[in-house]
């Protein structure tokens, strides 16, 4: 029997609550059969960039799967671009935050998160911790599957497109960054997961 670990990384100020992360995670444990295991790892990351790798890494080092699917979404596609280069896994980036740090810069401070307006502290130290977790260049761009919606108001899908030249694209004309449309383009999310 094969285990798959598929870690969902949600985006900042977000949680594993996150339309994205309920739908996917329902359609992941819907995919289990006999010959197949998926182990679903959807977690709260923090505040600190490091501390938040930290934690996944200890979590998929522990886990003893044949295959790794990481998936991530606005902040959390970044952090799968770090992962899938350091487990040489497949990538599934939902409107990722390419340059996290240049992103996040301009937020620092205290911040609320979304579902439940709980306060946090975005330190400026916390932006250091991006710049160390960037990747400058993926190295097999056939291990990634990148959906960018022209419509997102938060970041460039060109600069998506261009960072993952040569990997499967689902480029969306509308949309919105959260991808309000996300429940139609889920089965090609699992098209790549198990193919």
């Amino acid at each position: 029997m094969k285990t798959t670990l598929l870690v969902y990384l949600h985006g900042f100020r977000s949680s594993p609550n996150s339309t994205k992360a309920v739908m996917t995670g329902e359609a992941v444990r819907a995919l289990s059969s006999v010959e197949n295991t998926y182990e679903w790892y959807c977690p709260q990351l923090l505040a600190s960039p490091k501390q938040s790798m930290d934690m996944v890494v200890k979590h998929i080092d522990q886990s003893e799967a044949d295959h790794i699917v990481i998936i991530g979404s606005s902040l959390g596609g970044f952090y799968t671009n770090y992962l899938a280069e350091k487990y040489r896994c497949k990538g599934i980036v939902l409107n990722p935050a390419v340059y996290a740090a240049r992103e996040l810069e301009p937020h620092v401070g205290m911040m609320t998160a979304y579902d439940s307006e709980e306060p946090f502290d975005f330190k400026a130290e916390y932006i250091d911790q991006l710049r160390a977790l960037q990747v400058d260049a993926i190295s097999d761009p056939h291990c990634y599957f990148l959906i960018a919606a022209k419509g997102d108001e938060l970041l460039d899908w060109k600069e998506m497109v261009a960072f993952y030249s040569g990997a499967q694209q689902l480029v969306l004309e509308g949309s919105d960054h959260g991808i309000a449309d996300y429940a139609d383009h889920l089965p090609a999310v699992i098209q790549f997961i198990e193919h």
